[in-house]
């Protein structure tokens, strides 16, 4: 009888595994970063055109009242009014795009990972193309939803024609945000192990994902639980880099504006490699889970 294996137990013995074998984490960095680094010259190259386009003296961006949060509220609330156009006509391509060369630079990188995690796995581009991207039309479909709730407090919350209370706003904006974060772990699962049942079970695309739905009880409970669990770690990632970019400010004017953009640049870097290091671990952790409940007995897809 083989001994009952939690996710977050399979996940801590997985650290130590994956620690042990840094290539792992430098693949994983290395198609994100093909991907993000060039996203980022591009996001760039548009916001400085539409700045030049619609200066920040001309919108009033360059006047927040940094002593009065509620008016510049109202002020950020103008200035958005002015370049929501001129975004909208950006996004309207760009995100096809980045969406599309997404799916493609994951699918690869990510097969890359597991072929070297796991030896005799197949190389198969198009399907991991396929499922990632059904990943993430499931993730856009999540963040539209918190962003129209978002939207929704922001009318309700912060209005021209009044004080606008920015206390509720927040409250109601932390509160969608833990919410759908919370809400994704629960959900996003599914697509997230399809990909390794193509290449652990030798399946075909759609068969992967219908699988993914009907994996039984406990093989699911340990999925949501290391979804949950990677959650909780992304949050705390997210606040150590806070922390690492906040303890400097009190020396700020010893230090100068240059020594904190690099203080900036290292708390994001060391966000990144720790973020694609636990991807990585959770890779590992539910390929051992897949072994543990499925290896054995799911056999071949083909035989």
């Amino acid at each position: 009888m083989k001994k009952a294996v939690r996710g977050t137990q399979s996940l801590v013995v997985q650290m130590a595994w994956v620690f042990k074998r840094p290539s792992l984490t430098a693949m994983e960095v290395a198609w994100r970063w093909i991907f993000g680094i060039p996203l980022m010259v591009v996001c760039l190259g548009e916001a400085r055109r539409i700045f030049a386009a619609l200066p920040p003296d001309v919108t009033g961006l360059s006047r927040l009242d940094s002593q009065n949060p509620w008016i510049a509220a109202v002020q950020l609330a103008d200035a958005w009014s002015q370049y929501q156009p001129h975004m909208a006509a950006v996004l309207r391509w760009l995100l096809p795009a980045a969406a599309v060369a997404w799916a493609v630079c994951s699918a690869v990188g990510r097969n890359l990972v597991l072929k070297r995690m796991e030896r005799g796995l197949r190389f198969r581009p198009l399907g991991m193309t396929a499922l990632q991207g059904s990943w993430l039309l499931l993730f856009a479909a999540t963040f539209w939803a918190w962003f129209r709730l978002v939207a929704w407090a922001a009318a309700t919350h912060i209005t021209s024609g009044g004080e606008p209370d920015l206390v509720g706003y927040l409250i109601w904006v932390i509160f969608l945000s833990l919410g759908f974060f919370t809400l994704w772990a629960l959900i996003s699962w599914a697509f997230f192990i399809a990909p390794l049942l193509m290449l652990l079970e030798k399946r075909p695309v759609l068969s992967a994902l219908g699988q993914s739905f009907r994996l039984g009880k406990t093989f699911t409970a340990k999925l949501v639980e290391v979804n949950l669990v990677m959650g909780i770690v992304k949050l705390a990632l997210i606040v150590v880099a806070m922390v690492l970019a906040a303890a400097p400010l009190p020396f700020s004017d010893e230090l100068g504006a240059g020594a904190m953009r690099v203080v900036y640049a290292g708390a994001t870097v060391v966000y990144l490699l720790a973020s694609d290091y636990f991807h990585v671990v959770r890779l590992r952790g539910v390929v051992a889970l897949w072994r543990e409940l499925r290896g054995p007995t799911a056999g071949d897809w083909e035989r």
